[in-house]
Formats: C-alpha cells, structure tokens, sequence
C-alpha cells in the first residue's frame, strides 16, 4: 500500500516514545511504501486534495531514524491510507486539515476518520457518556465555574482543548486562584474552560487504555511526579505496566462500537480510579510503552484492522 503520514517533523521525534514513528516502522516492515508530510503542506487545488510530500524510510536508530527524499506533490487521493497524526492544539488550523481529508472519502481511508476527530474531541467525546464519567461542567461563565467549585470543593481546571498536561490545575477546596485563572485564561481566547471533580486516586495513577477498533488491547498506568497532579509523561509522569480491571472492560465495551461506527482505529482512553475523563482520538500515544510492558504489538494490530478495510 501507499501511505501517508500527516504529522509533525519526523526528525525530531522519540523513536523510542513515539506512537507514529511505530506506526511507520510497523507499516515498513509489511512492505508499505511510505511518504511524509506536515500540516502546512497540505492544500486544497482546483478540487485535489494535495501535499507536498517526501518519500521515506525509517530505523529504529535515534539521530538517523528517518531518511527522506526529495519533495513533491502527491495527490493524495492515489494513496491508501493518510494518517491524520499531528499533534495539537486543536485550533483552526487543525480543523481545516480535518475539512479537506475529509473530501478523500470514498477514495483514500483517512484514519482516524477526520469527520468524526472534528466532531470528538478528546474532552467533549465523554460526555456522551455521563455516567461513566466524574462530575463535569463546561463553560466560560466565571459564576458557572464558581458554583461548581462549591459544589465538589476540590476541582481539576484545565483547557478544553488543551493536550499534554498544559494548563492543567488542582484547585482544592482552600485555593482562592479560580477568579485569577479565569482572567488568565479568558485573556488568551474565547474559548470555554473545563471543571471536573478532582479524583484522589490519580495519585495511585492515571490509565491510558488503547483501543484498537473498539477494542480494548491493554493498558499503561500513568503516575504522578512527586508533588505533580498531571500525570501525563510529557511532564513527568511515569509509564508502569497494569492490567484492565473489570470496570475498565465495561467502559470499553460501553463506548467501544461507537468508535469503531465513527471510524476511529486508534483511540486512547484516560481512566481514573474507574472514572473515564478522556478519550483521545486526534493523536493518541502509548503504543510503544505497552509494547515494551506486555510483549503486545499494537501497531501489528492496527494495520491488520487497516488492511482488512481496504
């Protein structure tokens, strides 16, 4: 097959982190050829969906991981697949790349289906499903925000479409930083903000389940720096291996056929203390950790789901 990764710079990434390089290193060695692009080489003309695009080829070698060729316009209605695989911010700019991949349907299977990414952010998805989820609100209004706070005392404010741990903060029941956050927050854009009940077991850990399809292939545990709330690794969080309770299952199996009817291969959810607080589907990780902890080779299994729907 022909493939194509939309992506940030494939020569500064972690070989040994980076959820797409596996993707890439998996789809190579199954005989895929492979072309890179970045999200600013993609454009709309005279009704094609094009990118200036590099032929490359990759090995597990950090320095010189990624050896590309020379650039050029590639219609990427001739090619199989396009992974939709850089990371946020989930602003405009990221919107647009999700409009035109979506006019490729029908004759390039754009995964993770850029339609359903637009309409599913990782903190809006969840609350399609409330009762899995802590006690959440959503809004830009400070006295809305305020009035939850009073409500459950010690709250998570963060971005609504943050990523990575930025912006994240514990506000417990003594902090009297909500009204300054607000100003702080709502000076830089017009966006809403995010509350939801702070769950103490984030301490013990924040789990990253992978889902291939729908299906729940295993999870990494995701715990805290000392001192830390965030747990995420871009900040210091530590990966661990962990196994899926019974509760996990259930979330799986209570939201795993609508991402397999959205078109959604890859997802990454967040579950904490039996709580799920995200679902990640613009440019989910953890592919690699988990590999490492259980021997499972997920990028093995997400091409064979991908194969199989070509």
């Amino acid at each position: 097959m022909k493939v194509a990764f939309q992506m940030d710079p494939i020569g500064s990434v972690n070989i040994n982190a980076d959820s797409t390089f596996r993707l890439a290193e998996e789809a190579q060695a199954r005989g895929h050829e492979l072309w890179v692009y970045t999200p600013d080489h993609l454009s709309y003309r005279e009704g094609k969906i094009m990118a200036v695009a590099q032929p490359v080829t990759v090995q597990r070698v950090q320095g010189d991981h990624a050896h590309l060729g020379e650039p050029v316009d590639l219609d990427l209605s001739d090619v199989d697949v396009v992974w939709l695989r850089q990371d946020p911010p989930f602003d405009m700019g990221y919107i647009t790349t999700t409009h035109l991949l979506d006019r490729l349907k029908g004759r390039t299977l754009v995964v993770n289906d850029p339609f359903w990414v637009r309409n599913s952010p990782e903190k809006l998805l969840v609350l399609d499903f409330p009762e899995l989820t802590p006690p959440t609100t959503i809004a830009r209004d400070l006295s809305v925000l305020r009035a939850f706070k009073e409500r459950h005392g010690d709250i998570i404010l963060k971005p609504l479409y943050g990523n990575g741990g930025a912006g994240v903060f514990r506000l417990p029941e003594s902090d009297r930083n909500l009204n300054s956050l607000h100003e702080l927050f709502t000076g830089m854009n017009r966006e809403p903000l995010i509350a939801q009940k702070f769950l103490p077991d984030v301490a013990a850990g924040d789990k990253r389940v992978i889902l291939v399809d729908g299906e729940p292939v295993g999870a990494i545990n995701r715990v805290p720096a000392v001192g830390e709330t965030r747990s995420n690794l871009h900040v210091g969080g530590r990966a661990e291996k962990v196994g899926l309770t019974e509760r996990e299952r259930e979330i799986c199996a209570a939201i795993g056929p609508r991402l397999r009817e959205m078109g959604q291969v890859f997802v990454g959810i967040d579950v904490i203390g039996g709580w799920l607080t995200e679902i990640n589907v613009t440019s989910p990780t953890g592919i690699q950790e988990l590999e490492r902890f259980d021997g499972i080779n997920v990028a093995a299994r997400i091409w064979e789901r991908i194969e199989a729907k070509l």
